[in-house]
């Protein structure tokens, strides 16, 4: 066992993690973080997303001990004293989610797609969520949220 001091969602903790440990198991198990999900495991599914450093990364395909330098965020650490980050509030106003299993992984995905390109095209979106899978099929609304996360960007919002 190994101790790991990791920044997840701006505080430092320190947790003990076994020398592979993937940072998902961590985040999950050591922290309690449950909104970082478990999908597939192999890194395809995109509902392990999480953000390092800004980039989004999967969680369950990342050693814990490689986060240990990084700022890590996942989705418990986008809202703000209790208001949710644009991404979030256009997936909740959109409707961009039906069972919500992929819901944390595709607005960690879009915030880091924001972050870097915050006027993005349709074809830009379709291609930078691709791998992120909703199983229930909800994709017009989820790039619909994206669109609207853009114009909130646009008119002031923080990412």
């Amino acid at each position: 066992m190994r101790d790991l001091i990791l920044n997840v969602n701006g505080v430092q903790s320190h947790v003990g993690a076994l020398a592979e440990e993937r940072l998902l198991s961590v985040l999950r198990n050591r922290l309690s973080l449950t909104g970082t999900k478990y999908g597939c495991g192999e890194g395809q599914c995109g509902a392990c997303t999480v953000l390092l450093d800004g980039k989004a990364t999967r969680s369950c395909l990342t050693p814990a001990s490689g986060a240990a330098s990084a700022k890590i965020t996942t989705i418990e650490g986008l809202e703000h004293n209790g208001v949710l980050s644009p991404v979030q509030q256009a997936f909740l106003d959109e409707g961009a989610f039906q069972c919500g299993y992929c819901t944390s992984g595709m607005i960690l995905q879009a915030t880091a797609l924001l972050h870097d390109l915050p006027h993005p095209t349709d074809s830009e979106i379709v291609e930078h969520m691709d791998g992120n899978i909703c199983r229930c099929g909800t994709y017009p609304r989820i790039i619909e949220a994206v669109r609207r996360a853009s114009r909130a960007v646009a008119e002031g919002g923080s990412r």
